[in-house]
């Protein structure tokens, strides 16, 4: 049963008896009936608590191990990437499909990342965050990949992240449409996956040099 754990995902709270789970939200986008069945199933079942996290989740602490299969069962959602070497969150502002200062798309092409990538299997876990402005909501700067939009197009960074040792993604491309912002992120990945070996994207890129990594990306 605790070898499966990670794949219901759920985490050992700090008690040492219960867990919780993170359905996936893809952007944080639910529908009142998606967020009234979680709160359905969060009261069937006792949980302690309903969180919100960074990564525009909806936790449910303090389940029973024994309970869990029911859960998701009932919510028939699938589990959040908040654990493991993968694809654990695509964070997505509302840009210019509800926000008046958004200058791009970042609902439309975060979707796109995160249908694709959540959850998919990396060197280190990895992070995207996606800003329809330089406002920068979904903190892009702090992200493996992060996308701002500009009046003008996407910029690209790559190599940030927070954490014990926080550091500012480099701009790697500038003024790129949806589709070659998308492109580009899809180059990163595959070169990332290829070729390192339990290390972030910004400790790899810091081993091959930004100048090289940037040639081969783009």
């Amino acid at each position: 049963m605790t070898k499966d754990l990670p794949k219901k995902g759920a985490i050992l709270q700090r008690d040492k008896e219960t867990y919780a789970i993170a359905p996936h939200i893809a952007g944080g986008i639910i529908d009142p009936a998606g967020l009234k069945k979680i709160a359905e199933v969060a009261e069937k079942y006792n949980a302690a608590a309903l969180k919100l996290t960074s990564a525009q989740r909806i936790v449910i602490v303090g389940l029973r191990r024994e309970d869990l299969d029911d859960i998701w069962a009932d919510l028939g959602m699938k589990p959040g990437a908040a654990i493991g070497l993968c694809v654990r969150s695509v964070k997505i502002c509302p840009g210019t499909t509800f926000c008046k200062r958004g200058l791009q798309d970042s609902v439309g092409v975060g979707l796109k990342l995160d249908e694709k990538y959540h959850g998919m299997e990396m060197p280190a876990k990895f992070k995207m965050g996606i800003s329809g402005c330089p406002n920068s909501c979904a903190d892009p700067e702090f992200r493996d990949v992060g996308l701002i939009g500009k009046a003008k197009g996407w910029n690209v960074l790559v190599g940030g992240c927070g954490g014990r040792k926080p550091r500012i993604g480099q701009v790697l491309a500038e003024k790129l449409t949806d589709d070659e912002a998308l492109e580009l992120v899809d180059r990163i990945i595959v070169y990332y996956k290829e070729n390192a070996e339990k290390k972030r994207l910004g400790a790899f890129i810091d081993q091959v040099g930004f100048d090289n990594f940037k040639e081969v990306v783009l």
